[in-house]
């Protein structure tokens, strides 16, 4: 079980933080891409979210035609260099490779993805294209994974493209929510450069879009608009002394962990709260950041997470401690955080209940909610005839992916509450395509 020490330098942040999927160099892709058997009806093309022609890609790969396997990569995913890192290839791509069937380790898919996207992005060769001018104008709300996508090919179609984002750097979580021995800032900011210079969209940064008057304008002034806002803060737990000093979102130290590096302080004991992937993400960075005791609390049994069973040993790898089967019932702490008053949980007839006579207090300096975030209802209701139902999750057309108000279009978080990178980026390609047959009746 590793310990680390709390990061004083860049230096020693990068490594507590070492890269989970590290960059291949040109030998091991050369070996690893001539393990494929080029399957026919390649069962890991059905599990990739985008249909990656990923046989294809392999062995250009293998035959030195790196360029032609990122043009194989990018025709189908927009974020295709991203994807080879944060996707979890382990349950998709890699999942479903014949070799798991053997006994045998399966072709590492991600990092070869990772490897082409790279060097060509490195390389700076131009392999997109702009599609002639069809004079029409989409506006787009995210520069996450599902706005940018959708600015890539709606430029292909000819479109001028604008993306309003209301933060200072795109990608989303992708830079301010994805834990940073997944990906680099560098990495991920180099993608969306390469893409933004051969494309040529525009990216209105420190923008939000939060009135009806600045939507009715972009509605005059756009053919159409993709919402691709993603999520928003972590949910409140309503818990007494939620309020303390000491109290913050998983989102929101994931996102300050990411933009300060080794600059940011981690006590040493934390309390995580939750049982899905951020919640594993959290307390394993809590740990690579020299916290001496980090417990991940969940309310059900182990086998009941939503996380993956890899994102959980990673965690407990780091030295992260579990709790199952415990709920906060109140956060305890004269003005700061002392700790959180837990109460045990069983399931008694098919349904969680809590057992309020066994109550126990963990004592902790931070604690760290990793419950869920917050819909952008407040944003939806601006948007005259738009259907979100009482869950805040928008409704589309599940081909086109236009909303009931026709002008809209959505993808990614907005539309399924929440999943992967590469979900985002096949539903902005989509919506572009949609937005394409649309206004060209």
């Amino acid at each position: 079980m590793a310990e680390y020490k709390p990061p004083t330098t860049e230096a020693e942040f990068k490594k507590n933080f070492k890269q989970k999927k590290p960059l291949m160099n040109a030998t091991e892709a050369f070996y690893e891409s001539s393990r494929c058997l080029f399957c026919y009806d390649a069962p890991c093309i059905k599990a990739c979210p985008t249909q990656i022609d990923i046989p294809l890609f392999i062995k250009q790969i293998h035959t030195d035609n790196v360029t032609g396997a990122s043009k194989t990569i990018f025709d189908s995913n927009w974020l295709g260099n991203v994807c080879g890192v944060v996707c979890p290839t382990g349950v998709l791509c890699e999942g479903a490779c014949v070799y798991n069937h053997q006994d045998v380790p399966p072709i590492q898919i991600g990092r070869l993805q990772n490897f082409a996207t790279n060097k060509t992005i490195n390389s700076e060769k131009n392999i997109f294209k702009v599609g002639d001018s069809n004079g029409k104008k989409i506006a787009i709300i995210g520069a996450g994974p599902a706005g940018i996508a959708c600015a890539c090919e709606a430029r292909t179609l000819g479109f001028e493209v604008d993306i309003y984002e209301a933060k200072e750097l795109p990608s989303g979580l992708n830079v301010h929510g994805v834990a940073p021995y997944k990906i680099t800032n560098e990495e991920v900011l180099k993608e969306v450069e390469y893409l933004q210079k051969q494309l040529k969209f525009s990216i209105i940064y420190n923008t939000s879009i939060a009135s009806k008057e600045q939507l009715k304008q972009l509605e005059n002034d756009y053919d159409a608009i993709f919402l691709g806002v993603g999520l928003g803060k972590t949910r409140e737990l309503r818990l007494e002394g939620e309020d303390k000093e000491g109290v913050i979102g998983a989102v929101e130290f994931i996102e300050e962990l990411r933009m300060k590096h080794h600059k940011l302080v981690v006590p040493k004991r934390v309390v995580v709260i939750g049982g899905g992937n951020t919640a594993m993400d959290a307390a394993s960075e809590s740990a690579r950041m020299g916290a001496r005791k980090t417990v991940l609390t969940y309310r059900n049994s182990k086998d009941n997470m939503g996380a993956y069973g890899f994102e959980y040993d990673l965690a407990i790898s780091a030295g992260v401690d579990s709790l199952f089967n415990v709920t906060p019932i109140a956060i305890v702490g004269n003005g700061k955080v002392e700790g959180v008053k837990f109460a045990k949980t069983e399931m008694i007839d098919g349904n969680l209940q809590t057992n309020m006579k066994n109550v126990f207090v963990v004592r902790c300096d931070l604690v760290i909610k990793a419950t869920g975030q917050a819909k952008q209802g407040h944003l939806y209701d601006l948007i005259d005839n738009l259907d979100a139902g009482n869950n805040a999750i928008i409704k589309v057309n599940d081909e086109t992916f236009q909303t009931s108000n026709p002008k809209y279009f959505a993808g990614g978080d907005a539309i399924n509450g929440g999943s992967e990178v590469v979900n985002a980026a096949y539903d902005g390609k989509m919506a572009a395509q949609g937005i394409h047959s649309w206004l060209n009746k």
